[in-house]
Formats: structure tokens, sequence, C-alpha cells
């Protein structure tokens, strides 16, 4: 897993140059077969099917999470993001004012799963082409 190439894709997420597909696909070309956004400590976690991880913080400040998941605010977040709607800032703003604390891209699945404070959860399926 190159670092530098993961650090590319997080300083694209964060400027709006990149597209969570075009992000997908570079990940994957690195290996990477899930990576796990710790919206609380700032830092996202990338794991290979391999074993390798790697840890990079993102320094972002943002609100706290509500203390109360909104599954229905989640999954708004997420349309407006995939309809071009909102930028990664954004959604990122959006699913903390939902409530999430963290969320987990599991690539080879193609599903990312969303979770609140208290094990509550909202699992999206990547759309089909």
């Amino acid at each position: 897993m190159n670092k530098e190439i993961i650090q590319s894709t997080i300083r694209h997420s964060l400027e709006g140059t990149a597209t969570f597909p075009q992000i997908v696909g570079l990940l994957l070309s690195e290996g990477v077969e899930s990576y796990h956004v710790d919206l609380v400590r700032n830092e996202n976690r990338y794991y290979t099917a391999t074993g390798e991880s790697l840890v990079e913080k993102v320094a972002v400040p943002h609100a706290r999470a509500a203390p109360a998941f909104s599954a229905a605010k989640v999954a708004a977040a997420i349309k407006k993001s995939q309809g071009g709607q909102i930028n990664y800032r954004q959604f990122v703003a959006e699913i903390l004012e939902a409530g999430c604390v963290y969320y987990i891209a599991y690539l080879a699945g193609k599903r990312v799963a969303y979770f609140g404070r208290e094990g509550d959860a909202h699992v999206e399926h990547f759309p089909q082409k």
C-alpha cells in the first residue's frame, strides 16, 4: 500500500477534486479492501486483504456528532453526495448532524456502514451502474 497515494485520496476528497468512485478505484488499485473513517479521532484507517494497515490523521475541524443517530438523515446526505449536490466536507457535516461518529467502507463488499454512538447503523450499498 503506497502511503502517498492514500494521502492523495484524502487530499482529493477534502478538496473536492475526486469523486467517491474515483477514490474507490485508487484505493482498490493499492489493494485496499476496506477503510474506517473515525470522525471522533479525525483519522482514517486502511486495510488490505494481506493484513497490511495504515492510519492517517485527517486534521479537519468539524462539529461534534449529534447525540442521536438518524439513518434517514445519513441516507439523505448520501443521496445528496451521490447527486453532486454537496461536496465531501459538506457530506461529513451532514452525517455528523445525523449522529454518525464513524463509517467503514467495505470496498470489496461494495457497501458502507455508518454508525452512531450507541451502535445504531445504516448500511448503504454502492449504486448499481
